[in-house]
């Protein structure tokens, strides 16, 4: 699901107004982003810490929440690095893209539905939801079955999509096939 809440995320802090000042005076004085930064808003309160900087996108975690904010928002107060929001507004707007990322999957999520990899690689159909549990029939082959949870999946634009590729698949399959465990995952 991280991937997911990230990307999610990226797109609520670009395109919320709260974000747009600091982008704007962020861009005239550049701010050296580095992994373990404590992030204040512009109320002078801890938000949260960036993880890691990739290019031009920092990785900042808030209450164990991820979400990728550009470089180029951030800026400087009393206290260091900044946003210019608050942490109630950033968890609101983490938290948003949370519940949206869950609906679009779930709407996804139904039997029958034809599930991708994380790479874009064909995985199979959904023949069963069960709770939480999600049974695919891997390349639509009923007696190729395997059992992921709902939070192994997205729902976007390029319909159901599993947070695991086939390689991850079938080595935890192979791992619990010979520990003589169910396969879940």
């Amino acid at each position: 699901m991280k991937f997911a809440k990230l990307a999610l995320a990226a797109a609520a802090l670009s395109t919320t107004g709260a974000l747009a000042p600091a982008m704007a005076s962020a861009q005239e004085t550049a701010v050296v982003t580095t992994a373990g930064t404590t992030v204040y808003g512009n109320d002078g309160v801890a938000i949260g810490t960036i993880q890691s900087v990739d290019g031009d996108t920092a990785i900042l975690v808030v209450d164990g929440m991820q979400a990728p904010v550009p470089a180029a928002a951030f800026g400087t107060n009393e206290q260091g690095t900044s946003l210019n929001a608050t942490k109630a507004q950033i968890v609101a707007m983490l938290q948003q893209a949370q519940q949206q990322a869950m609906a679009a999957r779930d709407a996804a999520l139904v039997v029958g539905a034809e599930a991708m990899t994380a790479k874009h690689a064909p995985l199979g159909t959904v023949v069963e939801i069960d709770g939480d549990n999600v049974v695919i029939a891997r390349g639509g082959d009923e007696n190729n079955k395997i059992t992921l949870l709902r939070e192994h999946f997205v729902g976007g634009e390029h319909g159901l999509m599993a947070l695991l590729t086939n390689e991850q698949i079938d080595a935890a399959v192979a791992g619990t096939a010979s520990t003589g465990t169910d396969a879940g995952a």
